[in-house]
This record gives structure tokens, C-alpha cells and sequence, in this order.
């Protein structure tokens, strides 16, 4: 009989309530558990059953039946009972300090045992093994070694406690590391792991291949046969360790650039580089996979300077912004791929010359929403401002590329035989095709194609270019209203009006002139009665709001609009304006309007940061919740809107966010106010000297008007009201209340600017005879039932009895909104609205079975 000691001075005896373990048989027999504390057909507890692995495992020890022994472990690590003894693994305490009692040798012969198991076990195993040779060091065998760095391969690292040595061991064995295990070591030892300390020197005395293997734009290059000057400038790539290049770094890469040849060299880097980000499909343990190869992030940073050292040419900044975007790109429960890669990209782009890459970095800063890439932008054109002596507005002004445009919004260029004629639409740019006779022709000609492929690829590339261009822009324009930019009227008509590019959007747009309100038709300035402007010398322009104009105004200039079939970029005549409530008025300084509302977390924080707010995604690990911001320095102060979480609605992303968040108040500060914070830990920051909220009726209307439409918005847009599916309620039910009020409620007021547009839409509508307006619902009559379709969430009730109609929209508007004439782009609500009026009135041709379903009595 045995007593096992635990090292608490409990023994298997205590733990098991009385009872004792006997081991039964010789070395060369059967070991048998024999419980004499419990009876037959007696259930057995967890904590009881790994006293009796424990024991087991001991005897296999002590008799040194080491193959019974691995499939013992094998088996305990399955079963998990060991999972409560933190510290040590599942394989838990006790056998813990049995192994490593064991004589290294036969722990290294335990260990060559579980690598020589099936690779579907390999997860129980390689932690054991871990456990099990740790600081063995000088005992490790050829075979032993070699099976481990055979597990080792295809992982993102392998942080063994001895790793050195076993590759020692194998090297002194006259063995080579394979470059799959090569790569599996260069990235052990970029993460530093704390016990591999000689890891770093080992590795850096394997030269070749010069990049890990495993990643397609990295394969790309091994796979090809590098010249001399070409080994030369990869080698030279895979020392760009800093975040920018020294000068003596870059002057050695123009030297080996010039060697090489600047055009061949930007052609061969760009086409290696287009394949990064691909997937890294010879990675196993894909819950630790990067974006980039640890180790070869270097070369890639070095690839890319040396792009931002060769003459600037469209493709290549083209290239590099789409580069940013795509290495910001977010990965679930990880966040943006690779950071490093965008300010790789960036700093390239800051050394080229020309418009081209002053216009990318622009849209860039107007796009990105990761907070440190966006501060190293901003730093980049606050630099290239002050080198130019401009303002940073001037400079994103003058950073627009005419993309080859000779005029407004228009671009004819002649290809062989063929003609090609690119044009503004809208907000995207299109590329048609005349053929030598002058036909329009879906596709470039064949001769196009064959002949001109260069001519071709730029043209292609410009429509996207311009596409993306046109976004950044409307935003910035979208922007400018708190801005309140005043411009001499030339300088205008130079930077909006006449701009190639910026031209196609300014003319959509009303201008004060002279404080005289324009629009653009037929050829000129035009005002309301579309009398010709004859501007003063020395007049001034700036963007026209509606807030503080008469209504008659801004009732008449939506009529011009229409008239004119003109479709503003974004809502400028049919902007909302949020006047002060009398409710606002009583609470002083702070607004309820936006409270009470439950929103995506998510999609919320997307939204704010694309609207200029500063916002951080609530964790649950935070204690507390600072306000979403708006800073507003060239008013004095700042907005806050709060938000907090539900404990009770606990529902958490894979990274630990919360999904849903609640609203609350909106304030204003004075800028100098100290930052407040929410949640649990507000009373820390508790303050009796603090600077108080400014009150509601001393904020500019303008100011006021514009903040709280960027909370309806959000409100609009990531509420869980307007969310079809959750017609349930969402989990448990719990938000049935909510998500009927709001889905079917009190119009908000961009809801309101909705009921207006459509109602004089509506008589335009091929529809028109079936459809009808309430207060809050568009009524649409079947040939199967009558629907009502409300304006604020875009949701249906249909006869009889408001029975709700569930349909999730498309991505993008059906067909047939796009043949309505809206008078402003950006409301995708009314755009589903309108598709679901016009398939609704036809429901008898409906063919989806998810809605016919519904539908049909």
C-alpha cells in the first residue's frame, strides 16, 4: 500500500474522504485502482477520479513503463481533470512534480514517446511536453529533437523553455533546419520569448532563405533568382527596424535602387507587394496568426520606403493608399491587421512628389479611423503644410489630383482607334467606350485591349481612383460647415468650382456669395429665380445652411433643386436642423433628447469616428466609460455624448466588447475642462473645482444644430430599433419594449426631413395611386394586403391587425429606386423605403419565399 503526499499536507487518504488507494502488481504486471472508500456502481467525482489518475500515474513512474505512461497523460490531458490547478496545466499539480522528479533522460524518452503520437492529438500533447522537459537541457536526443521542431513547423511560435538546446541538438547531429521550422524559430525569437535567450544569436546564423517561408508575396520573391543587386537591396530591406528611415538608411537604398534601375525596381516591388495580406495557409495554430510574418515585417517595411524613393507616378501612390487601407482592415477579436504596414505606406507616400500623393495622404486622413495611424497623417500634412507655408486646409484644398480631367467632371481620351471617355456621375466615376465608327460599346474595343494595355490600366485605375476621391471629398465638404471657411470668390472658382474633380461636387452645392446664396445651372451661377451672379470685386464666398435663414429661403431653394434635377453630394437644402427644446431649455445644460436609446456598440464607434468624434469601445474589463468627444476648437469647447452599458444586457464580442451600449446625455465644454469619465470608476475622478458644463442656450446654434444631428445619426443608424430581425426583442426578449417604440414611434427630426421629401416624391411614383402618407407611416396598397412603412425605422405592419412584416434589405437599394430622382445622396433608409413601397404595391409578383411566406393569407 501507498500513500501519496501532495505537498499541502493533505494526502490521497484526506482528499478521498478515508478511503485508500492501493496499487496492485509487480513492474512487469497490471497496475490496478482499487477504491476502498467507495462501493460498486458508486458514482466517482471529478476530484476523486484525478486522486486515482494521480496514482496511476505515479506507479507508471516508479515501475518506468514509460508507453503506458504517455498514453496515461494522453488520456488525462483529454478528459481535463486535472483543468482546476492553475499554474501548471490540465495535466495539474501533483503530476507536475512527479514528471519532473523524473531523471532527464527519461523525460526526454516520455516526450520523443508524445511527439511520436498522431498529429490530432498535437494539442494535447505540445503542452505536456513543455511541462514535462522543462529545463532538461544537455539530455536531448537527434530523434527527440527532431520530432519537436517537426511539431514546431507551421506555427506561429513554439516557446519551449529549452528551445536552444534542442536545436543544438540537432544541428551538432549534422542536421539542417528545414525553412518551415527556420521560420517557426526566426519568429520564437522575435517574440522574445523570456527564456529563449540565446535564441536570437542561434537563429541569426542561418542567413538563408533571406524571408520566412509561408507567405505568398514572400515566397514570390524566393521562388525567383535574385542577381547580386538584388540580394543586396533585400538584405538591405531587412534591416528597417526604426519607424522611418535614417538618412544614411536611405541613401544606401537610392544607391542600390539606381544599380538596379528605378522603373525596374518599382515594377518588381510592387508586383511582390501586391500579394501581401494574402492568407498564410502553411500556419496551423490560426489563433495566433499574423497579419505579416513577425521576422519578415522588416523587409516589408524596407519594400516599401524604397517605393517612396523612385519617382512619383500614379500607380505606385495609388498602390501605396490602398496599401493603408488594407493593412487597416480589422480582424475579429484582433483589431486592424497591421498597423505598422499603413505607416509604412504613409511615410512612403510623404516623400513623394506631386498632387497624386498630397491627394492620397488627404483622403487618407479623411477615411481613417484608426487613432495612432491617424495621428502620424495628420503629423505628415501638418508637415507638409508648414513646408509649403499654407494652413492645413489649403493644403487638403490644393491636394486634389485632376486625375486627367480637362474639365469638370469629364475626361476624352483617344486609344488606337477607339475612344474613351470617362465621366462624373453622381458620386462615382464611369468609363465608356466609343469604337472606331463612333458606336458606344459595353467593353473596350479589342484592339484596346491588345494594343494599349498600359493606356488601359491607367484609365481603369483612375476610375477607382477618382471613386474613392470623390468620397474623401464630400465628406471634407460635409465637414466644412463648422469650419466656416471664407474664401476670396477667385480662389474659389479655382479650388471648387472649376476644380476638374472637386467641380463635380461644388456645383451641386449652394454657395453664399456675398451672403447671397447661388447655385450652379445651366452653365453659371444662378440664384433662386435663377437670375445670373455678377459678383463684386473682391467678393467673398462661403458654404450656405440653412440654420438662420428665413424658411421661404430654404423652401425655394429645394424647389430649385428639383427643378434643376439637381442631387446635392450630401443634405445641404434638406440638412435637419436641431433648434433648443423647451425640455433643453428647463435641464439648462444638458440634452435627454438622444437618451435611453440601445445601439450596436460597434457600428456606433465606426460611425462616430468617421464623423470627427473621439470614442472608445467599452471593454469588460474597463471601470469606466469616458464620453464619446467632438472636439471643437474653433468654437472653444468641446461635446460629449455619454453612454453606458447594461450589465444586465452582458453580451460580449470575441475581443471583450460589449455589443450593445446605452445613451444618455449630451453636454458641452469648455475646452480647458477636465475629462470626465463614467461607469464604476467616475467617483474617482470626483472633483468639487471641476469645470462645469457650458449651458445649451450659450452654444451656437450652428454648433448645436450640427452636434446633435451627428447623435441622431448614430441613433439613426446603429439603434437596435430599426433592426428587422429583432422583432423578438433581441436575447431573452428584453428590448421588445424598445424595439417597438422605436421602430414604430414619434418621428425623429432627419425622420421628419424624410416625410417631406417623399411627399413630394410621391406623386412622381410609377406608384403613386396605391401609396399615401400619415404622420409617421408611408400606407402602400396590395393586391394582397395594405402595408403601412415607417419612416423613421423603415419597418412594416401590414392589415389586418398591424401584423409585422419582416424584410431584411439588401446590402443596396433594389431596383427601380434608381430611376427616382432624390435630391440628395447619403439617406439609406429612404432609399429601402422607396424599394419596399414599389415591390410592396406589387406584391402578387413577390417571388421570395421569406416574404411571400408572410404575405400570402
Amino acid at each position: 500500500m501507498m500513500t501519496v503526499d501532495h505537498g499541502d499536507g493533505a494526502t490521497a487518504d484526506d482528499r478521498c474522504g478515508g478511503g485508500h488507494l492501493t496499487i496492485a502488481g509487480e513492474p512487469a504486471g497490471e497496475v490496478a485502482l482499487v477504491d476502498a472508500g467507495s462501493t460498486a456502481g458508486e458514482p466517482t467525482s471529478d476530484r476523486k477520479r484525478y486522486e486515482e489518475r494521480v496514482a496511476a500515474v505515479t506507479a507508471l513512474v516508479e515501475a518506468g513503463r514509460i508507453a503506458e505512461l504517455a498514453d496515461e497523460l494522453v488520456r488525462l490531458e483529454r478528459d481535463q481533470l486535472g483543468y482546476d490547478f492553475w499554474g501548471y496545466g490540465r495535466l495539474g499539480e501533483v503530476v507536475y512534480r512527479t514528471l519532473k522528479e523524473m531523471p532527464a533522460p527519461s523525460r526526454v524518452e516520455l516526450a520523443t514517446r508524445l511527439l511520436s503520437r498522431p498529429d490530432q492529438e498535437a494539442e494535447l500533447v505540445d503542452g505536456m511536453v513543455v511541462i514535462i522537459t522543462d529545463e532538461v537541457s544537455d539530455s536531448w536526443t537527434p530523434e527527440a529533437a527532431g520530432l519537436l521542431l517537426a511539431r514546431a513547423a507551421h506555427r506561429e511560435v513554439y516557446c519551449h523553455g529549452r528551445l536552444t538546446w534542442i536545436v543544438k541538438c540537432w544541428l551538432d547531429a549534422g542536421n539542417d533546419l528545414a525553412p518551415e521550422v527556420l521560420a517557426t524559430l526566426r519568429r520564437t525569437a522575435v517574440a522574445g520569448w523570456r527564456f529563449e535567450t540565446t535564441l536570437p544569436s542561434l537563429v541569426a546564423q542561418h542567413e538563408f532563405p533571406l524571408l520566412n517561408v509561408g507567405e505568398p508575396w514572400a515566397d514570390r520573391i524566393l521562388a525567383e533568382d535574385l542577381d547580386e543587386h538584388w540580394t543586396a537591396l533585400l538584405r538591405h530591406a531587412l534591416t528597417a527596424s526604426s519607424s522611418k528611415p535614417s538618412a544614411r538608411w536611405e541613401r544606401t537604398g537610392r544607391a542600390l535602387l539606381d544599380r538596379i534601375g528605378p522603373e525596374t525596381a518599382r515594377v518588381r516591388i510592387t508586383d511582390w507587394l501586391t500579394l501581401v495580406g494574402r492568407p498564410r495557409p502553411m500556419i496551423a495554430d490560426n489563433s495566433g496568426v499574423h497579419w505579416v510574418d513577425p521576422y519578415n515585417a522588416s523587409a516589408l517595411r524596407g519594400l516599401i520606403w524604397l517605393l517612396g524613393f523612385l519617382p512619383a507616378r500614379p500607380d505606385t501612390t495609388r498602390f501605396l493608399g490602398g496599401l493603408v487601407e488594407t493593412a487597416l482592415l480589422k480582424m475579429p477579436g484582433v483589431g486592424p491587421r497591421h498597423p505598422a504596414t499603413a505607416t509604412s505606406a504613409i511615410a512612403a507616400l510623404s516623400r513623394l512628389d506631386g498632387t497624386d500623393a498630397l491627394g492620397q495622404l488627404a483622403r487618407l486622413a479623411m477615411k481613417v479611423t484608426h487613432k495612432p495611424t491617424l495621428k502620424v497623417l495628420n503629423r505628415t500634412l501638418d508637415a507638409k503644410a508648414k513646408a509649403l507655408g499654407l494652413s492645413r486646409a489649403e493644403v487638403e484644398e490644393l491636394a486634389v489630383p485632376s486625375y486627367g480631367l480637362t474639365e469638370v467632371g469629364r475626361r476624352v481620351e483617344i486609344v488606337g482607334d477607339a475612344t474613351a471617355e470617362l465621366t462624373v456621375t453622381g458620386g462615382k466615376a464611369v468609363l465608356s467606350w466609343r469604337n472606331a465608327k463612333g458606336t458606344m460599346v459595353k467593353a473596350p474595343p479589342a484592339s484596346v485591349r491588345r494594343e494599349h494595355p498600359e493606356k488601359l490600366a491607367e484609365l481603369r485605375g483612375a476610375v477607382k481612383d477618382i471613386t474613392k476621391m470623390l468620397s474623401a471629398q464630400a465628406e471634407r465638404l460635409d465637414h466644412m460647415f463648422l469650419a466656416q471657411r471664407v474664401w476670396p470668390y477667385e480662389t474659389w472658382r479655382e479650388r471648387y468650382l472649376d476644380h476638374p474633380l472637386v467641380g463635380a461636387l461644388a456645383r451641386r452645392l449652394i454657395w453664399l456669395v456675398d451672403d447671397v446664396p447661388y447655385g450652379y445651372a445651366d452653365g453659371s451661377l444662378r440664384g433662386v429665380t435663377d437670375t445670373q451672379a455678377h459678383p463684386a470685386a473682391g467678393a467673398t464666398v462661403r458654404l450656405w445652411h440653412p440654420i438662420g435663414r428665413d424658411v421661404t429661403e430654404v423652401l425655394a431653394w429645394r424647389s430649385w433643386l428639383e427643378r434643376h434635377r439637381i442631387t446635392q453630394p450630401f443634405k445641404q437644402a434638406h440638412r435637419e436642423v436641431y433648434l433648443l427644446t423647451a425640455a433643453e431649455e428647463t435641464t439648462g445644460d444638458y440634452s435627454n433628447r438622444f437618451a435611453a436609446h440601445v445601439l450596436r456598440q460597434h457600428q456606433f464607434h465606426a460611425l462616430a469616428t468617421a464623423r470627427g468624434w473621439s470614442n472608445e469601445l467599452r471593454m469588460a474589463v474597463d471601470g469606466d466609460f469616458p464620453p464619446a468627444i467632438r472636439e471643437l476648437p474653433g468654437w472653444g469647447m468641446r461635446a460629449e455624448f455619454w453612454t453606458d452599458v447594461d450589465f444586465d444586457d452582458a453580451e460580449f464580442a470575441d475581443s471583450g466588447a460589449y455589443l450593445r451600449v446605452r445613451t444618455d446625455q449630451v453636454r458641452f465644454y469648455p475646452p480647458h475642462a477636465q475629462q470626465n469619465h463614467g461607469g464604476y470608476a467616475a467617483w474617482l475622478y470626483s472633483d468639487p473645482g471641476r469645470v462645469g458644463p457650458l449651458r445649451l442656450d450659450q452654444v451656437p446654434p450652428l454648433v448645436f444644430s450640427e452636434v446633435m444631428r451627428d447623435i441622431d445619426l448614430f441613433v439613426g443608424v446603429a439603434s437596435v430599433g430599426n433592426d428587422p430581425t429583432w422583432q423578438d426583442g433581441g436575447p431573452d426578449g428584453r428590448f421588445h419594449g424598445y424595439w417597438t417604440s422605436y421602430g414604430f414611434g414619434e418621428l425623429s427630426v432627419t425622420a421628419r426631413t424624410r416625410h417631406d421629401v417623399l411627399s413630394r416624391l410621391l406623386p412622381r411614383l410609377a406608384v403613386a395611386d396605391r401609396c399615401s402618407l400619415d404622420d409617421r407611416f408611408l400606407h402602400v396598397r396590395g393586391e394582397l394586403r395594405t402595408y403601412k412603412i415607417h419612416l423613421g425605422s423603415g419597418n412594416i405592419l401590414m392589415s389586418p391587425n398591424d401584423q409585422y412584416l419582416c424584410i431584411v434589405p439588401k446590402q443596396e437599394p433594389g431596383p427601380g429606386t434608381g430611376e427616382v430622382f432624390l435630391p440628395f445622396e447619403g439617406d439609406g433608409v429612404l432609399s429601402v423605403i422607396l424599394s419596399k413601397a414599389m415591390m410592396l404595391a406589387r406584391d402578387t409578383t413577390i417571388t421570395d419565399p421569406t416574404i411571400t411566406g408572410q404575405i400570402r393569407p
